[in-house]
């Protein structure tokens, strides 16, 4: 396999392509011999969490200053594109733990809040997760349930969340939920929630999951849970632009995981395809199967420039929504369109787990849902275009 097409592009700084290979050469040894294991038998694999500290991930973005590694937007879709390509429940971890939960708080969160929680985040001493979702709030974020009751002591949580990565390990929860439905999205606010207060339950969700079965996906109900005045993040009200730049960071790190799952599908495609004969001869010998690589890399190269534009532009203050939306929507359906013409060039061992390309497929389907899916980054694109 020509190695330009799996290696970080050749655009790159010398530095950035070091840093790529580096965490390239982690996730080859620390989380590819147990990618499909965890996948197989549908477990979190808790002892990635020191393996990612130990190698400064976990605080990947966040400031030196609170523990972190003080990475780039660059270094960070180079680092999530890396870590996708092999493992993607790690690369879901990581984008909730660090992308959703620690930067939120380290932009939003007081100095007793960044003080209690980014440290033990970075160490990999404390797991956060990200409760937006409910039964009845996906997409529609304002339409949220839970609801926050004033007390004179602080407030008293109801309600529930569903599909909350990371949740049934989870040390803090990230929690929006309003203080006044008749508001909308004005009357929700943020709350950083330890998880083991009174009250507070955790499921795992019910059923088997299409994709990312290696990761920790719960169902978490709140019944009266009281918690302190001072677990409020931000002002009262501000939830929803705190959950709003949240998910921006997070699709930002689906998009680079799209890009991973693309490369790993070409890159299982190819192997494949020169190995494996039919007719008398390697099956990569037939332009039918060249056509449908060529296909892939090319959208493999599109959607890594997008992403990599996303980045630049957030590194220079001038990111918008659509650029997110752009780089999300394209490099999400692009890989998905990549994973499925990998398990049909593997033929019968597409369908099976013995080969990852099955595994591919059934993992992007999530990003594609992930953090807004893609008629909702079609829509805010359209708004975009249309002023």
């Amino acid at each position: 396999m020509n190695e330009d097409l799996v290696l970080p592009d050749s655009d790159l700084s010398p530095e950035l392509r070091e840093f790529a290979l580096q965490v390239r050469d982690f996730a080859h040894a620390k989380l590819a011999p147990h990618a499909r294991r965890i996948d197989e038998e549908r477990t979190f694999r808790a002892e990635s969490v020191a393996e990612l500290a130990n190698e400064g991930m976990l605080g990947g973005t966040l400031s030196p200053d609170v523990g972190g590694s003080g990475w780039s937007p660059l270094q960070r879709v180079v680092a999530h594109e890396e870590i996708g390509a092999v493992c993607g429940n790690t690369r879901g971890f990581l984008a909730v733990h660090t992308g959703l939960v620690a930067s939120t708080i380290e932009r939003y969160g007081n100095a007793e809040q960044r003080e209690r929680w980014l440290g033990p985040m970075c160490r990999g001493d404390s797991i956060g997760c990200f409760g937006l979702t409910e039964p009845d709030a996906g997409s529609d974020v304002a339409s949220l349930a839970c609801h926050a009751e004033p007390t004179d002591d602080g407030y008293r949580l109801t309600g529930q969340k569903i599909w909350i990565t990371n949740g049934g390990i989870a040390d803090v929860i990230l929690l929006f939920a309003t203080l006044d439905p008749s508001k909308g999205k004005d009357g929700i606010s943020a709350f950083l929630v330890e998880s083991h207060r009174n009250g507070i339950r955790r499921t795992r969700m019910p059923g088997v999951d299409l994709g990312h079965r290696g990761s920790d996906h719960a169902r978490i109900k709140f019944d009266n849970v009281e918690i302190p005045g001072d677990a409020l993040v931000g002002s009262p009200g501000q939830g929803f632009e705190i959950a709003m730049a949240g998910l921006h960071a997070g699709r930002l790190s689906v998009a680079a995981g799209a890009v991973g799952i693309h490369r790993a599908a070409l890159a299982c495609s190819i192997a494949f395809a020169n190995k494996r004969e039919q007719f008398g001869r390697p099956i990569a010998k037939f332009q039918m199967v060249q056509e449908r690589l060529a296909d892939m890399t090319v959208e493999l190269i599109a959607s890594r420039q997008i992403v990599h534009r996303c980045a630049r532009r957030r590194m220079e203050g001038i990111e918008t929504a659509g650029d997110l939306a752009a780089a999300k929507l394209y490099s999400t359906e692009a890989a998905a369109r990549a994973a499925d013409q990998a398990v049909m060039l593997h033929g019968g061992r597409g369908y099976s787990s013995e080969f990852p390309a099955e595994r591919l497929l059934r993992d992007i389907m999530g990003l594609r849902i992930y953090e807004g899916t893609t008629m909702i980054q079609k829509a805010i694109l359209g708004r975009a275009v249309l002023g």
